[in-house]
């Protein structure tokens, strides 16, 4: 029947047999939609008639402040963050800085040795630590003893340091 057909149409067998399945689903799917069409409700109605209140509400409350000058007040934004801060930046006390040769080693104490660069409370006290063991130190590059102090720290801080 399709060699017959294919040879008056000038079409393959193949070609022919596409052509009637998409043919064939094509009117299935017309025939899907007219009679779907006709089960549909149609359009939904919505209710917004609490929303639209809600929103008529506080939008009279808004300008309730407004006239009452509460949201008009102006203020400095500045301020504003400083107060959630429980820090008192400006009365913050800055140490002074570091002088060369002002610091003692062997008799320095945690807060001062923590002002030399690079040097944090753990290290200051492996210092102190090691002075104890040493009963003092002898020359400055006993630093390098310490875990921590590399000869790179060691140039930095050498020259607020002397011994005595």
């Amino acid at each position: 029947m399709f060699n017959k057909l294919s040879r008056k149409i000038g079409l393959t067998e193949t070609e022919i047999k596409v052509i009637l399945f998409l043919a064939v689903f094509l009117l299935l799917g017309l025939g899907y939609e007219i009679f779907n069409t006709a089960n549909r409700n149609g359009y939904k109605e919505f209710d917004y008639s609490e929303q639209d209140s809600l929103f008529e509400f506080y939008s009279k409350q808004r300008e309730e402040k407004l006239k009452d000058g509460i949201s008009g007040k102006k203020f400095d934004s500045k301020q504003e963050v400083l107060d959630f801060n429980g820090q008192d930046f400006q009365n913050k006390k800055s140490t002074p800085p570091l002088e060369e040769k002002s610091i003692n080693i062997n008799s320095a104490d945690l807060q001062t040795l923590v002002r030399l660069p690079g040097i944090g409370e753990k290290t200051a006290l492996k210092i102190i630590a090691l002075r104890d063991e040493r009963g003092g130190f002898k020359k400055l590059e006993e630093l390098m003893d310490v875990k921590g102090i590399g000869t790179g720290k060691f140039n930095k801080i050498k020259k607020f340091l002397y011994i005595e």
